[in-house]
């Protein structure tokens, strides 16, 4: 067992490779070497323009989220970066779908790779409800590097715990 909660599920040697910068104090300045921008998406109603842009880029055929918002109230204790759900209801004569796609507020702070790779990840629900070999092969449709954005992501989130903990 990783005694890094978000690396548990990587190979040995790239946990060892983060503890070794994680100890030598030099994660933080990989990181932002690695990724130097910061995201330009700051409000609610540009991340509902960023999100209906690249759903109608990859995903024409489905229809738009109702809403799409920074929500602070995500648990990353729970893992939980962002969420799609999906509501249906009688309204009339007829059946009403809704999705909402709720994206961690932490992602404002973020670079902008990795804002790419949640809302890739939770357009891919929007087809896909499930995390199973079609999901991912949609989230590498739509994001290339999803695999090394996520893995780097978790790195992040590693990081940050360890200097806030």
């Amino acid at each position: 067992m990783s005694k890094h909660r978000y690396l548990a599920a990587y190979p040995p040697h790239l946990v060892e490779r983060v503890t070794t910068l994680l100890d030598e104090g030099r994660l933080g300045a990989w990181l932002q070497q690695r990724y130097p921008n910061a995201n330009p998406v700051q409000s609610d109603a540009a991340l509902y323009d960023y999100v209906l842009s690249r759903k109608q880029r990859f995903l024409r055929n489905t229809p738009p989220p109702s809403k799409v918002l920074y929500d602070n109230q995500l648990d990353l204790v729970g893992g939980t970066l962002g969420s799609s759900t999906f509501a249906s209801r009688v309204q009339g004569g007829k059946l009403k779908c809704k999705n909402e796609i709720r994206i961690a507020a932490m992602f404002r702070a973020l670079p902008p790779e990795f804002l790419a790779m949640i809302v890739a990840h939770e357009l891919a629900h929007l087809k896909e409800k499930d995390h199973n070999k079609a999901f991912y092969q949609l989230c590498c449709h739509m994001e290339p590097d999803y695999h090394q954005l996520e893995f780097d992501l978790r790195v992040w989130l590693t990081w940050q715990e360890h200097a806030n903990g």
